[in-house]
């Protein structure tokens, strides 16, 4: 059972974590909908650079809050992550992957 590997210590800030993971979309989804209207209005460079630096920080937010939340829903993923294995370390190397074009847009818009 995953509280038996985890612990329930763990285990609570592993929801805590997805809890606030959760939030952090929600408060994106609000963001991306401000940017929009605003681009709607003014059509900057700056209102795309915006949308799409949080729409890539969404999509980070999603695969971290989902890679927190699958150990414990398909038991069949092991938490205990052995050096050989590299299933779940590609997740998080898409998430880094995904943050650093989102941090590249920010300081190209930021420069010009």
């Amino acid at each position: 059972m995953v509280i038996e590997e985890i612990g329930p210590t763990m285990l609570i800030l592993i929801y805590i974590a997805f809890v606030m993971g959760l939030a952090n979309v929600c408060l994106l989804l609000g963001l991306l909908n401000s940017y929009w209207k605003t681009y709607k209005e003014i059509k900057s460079q700056f209102t795309i650079g915006l949308l799409y630096f949080g729409s890539f920080l969404l999509v980070q937010n999603i695969l971290v809050t989902l890679a927190l939340v699958v150990p414990l829903v398909i038991h069949m993923v092991p938490f205990k992550i052995s050096s050989t294995e590299f299933g779940p370390q590609i997740v998080f190397i898409l998430v880094n992957m995904i943050q650093l074009i989102a941090l590249s847009i920010l300081y190209k818009i930021t420069k010009e």
